[in-house]
């Protein structure tokens, strides 16, 4: 598989983001690595997951490295590849062989509920990476996904105006420009995680 210009675009702003804009493109090492990714045909959308864990690892450490590379997101990206569609895992999708649910607010909600059931089922039936059948899945797990978060997002009230106020300040920081088609790719990206830890749904 080959990344479009759209998806390396969306690589290089995740980076970007992450480490606040002081690194705003990718260096020849970096680029190579993204490039033995996309000959290994791993979603672009996988390596940004990856970037997501190592980043949010990375906060948690007393001294973190001051320099970082692509090739550090090695074994998070393997893993993401492999296991970023697999049967929700994660202990706050539920207790090993319990249904999912919704608590507090978007409990109340029916169609929240509805939607949250739907996106639920689709993950716990992600065919393997390898099957025919993988991308249609993907494509409709990840619509399922952001319906759900639509539907949610309106039970933030006036704390989701901060989160999307804080949310553009950081895609200015990193110097991406405002509604390109990456601004709204990452836009939507960081959204969906933040409305989804609000109310404290993993998303693994």
């Amino acid at each position: 598989m080959a990344y479009t210009r759209e998806e390396l675009d969306w690589i290089e702003a995740e980076w970007a983001f992450h480490l606040h804009g002081r690194s705003a493109f990718l260096s020849r090492e970096d680029f190579l690595q993204v490039t033995a990714w996309e000959g290994e045909a791993v979603p672009a959308e996988a390596v940004v997951a990856a970037m997501d864990t190592f980043f949010g690892r990375r906060a948690k450490r007393a001294r973190p490295r001051a320099f970082v590379a692509m090739s550090h997101l090695a074994k998070d990206v393997a893993k993401a590849a492999q296991l970023r569609l697999a049967l929700a895992r994660s202990e706050d999708a539920g207790p090993a062989g319990g249904k999912p649910r919704l608590d507090g607010r978007l409990a109340k909600d029916p169609k929240a509920v509805s939607l949250f059931e739907g996106w639920q089922r689709l993950r716990a039936s992600t065919p393997a990476p390898d099957s025919p059948a993988y991308l249609d899945h993907f494509d409709a797990l990840q619509t399922a996904r952001q319906a759900f978060i639509a539907q949610a997002a309106n039970h933030l009230g006036s704390e989701g105006d901060g989160l999307r106020l804080a949310l553009s300040d950081r895609l200015q920081e990193a110097g991406i420009r405002e509604e390109s088609p990456v601004w709204k790719r990452a836009f939507g990206h960081h959204w969906g995680k933040m409305v989804l830890e609000a109310f404290g749904i993993g998303d693994a």
